[in-house]
């Protein structure tokens, strides 16, 4: 199984990226799937989180600047980020949850994870 995450890149503050996600060797329809990040010296930290049928939460640092989505047919899912802040550098990390819920996706709880992409926003 494995997830392959694309799209970072530099950008500068207030600008747009979007990340995607694809999922390869099995199927995660069902599964939680899930972007987190880590920045320099911090903890790893979901961002953003979707279920099979489409619930997002996110954290509350881009509540309103990020949104996730999936395709379940494609096996993909996708984080589009906007109004972009310096704060959001960090490298990406695609997730699949073990579990269909999103209530405590936690590192701890994931099935799988894709290589990381890194976003660096510039002031």
């Amino acid at each position: 199984v494995q997830l392959q995450a694309s799209g970072g890149g530099l950008v500068q503050a207030g600008g747009s990226l979007s990340l995607s996600c694809a999922a390869s060797g099995r199927t995660f329809s069902r599964n939680g799937m899930g972007w987190f990040r880590q920045a320099p010296g911090k903890e790893r930290e979901l961002v953003a989180a979707i279920t099979w049928s489409a619930y997002t939460a996110y954290a509350d640092s881009v509540k309103g600047r990020f949104s996730i989505s999936r395709d379940n047919a494609k096996n993909t899912v996708h984080l589009q980020m906007n109004s972009l802040k310096p704060e959001d550098t960090a490298v990406y990390y695609c997730a699949a949850s073990r579990y269909s819920g999103i209530g405590y996706f936690t590192s701890a709880a994931v099935a799988s994870w894709g290589q990381g992409t890194l976003v660096t926003v510039s002031s």
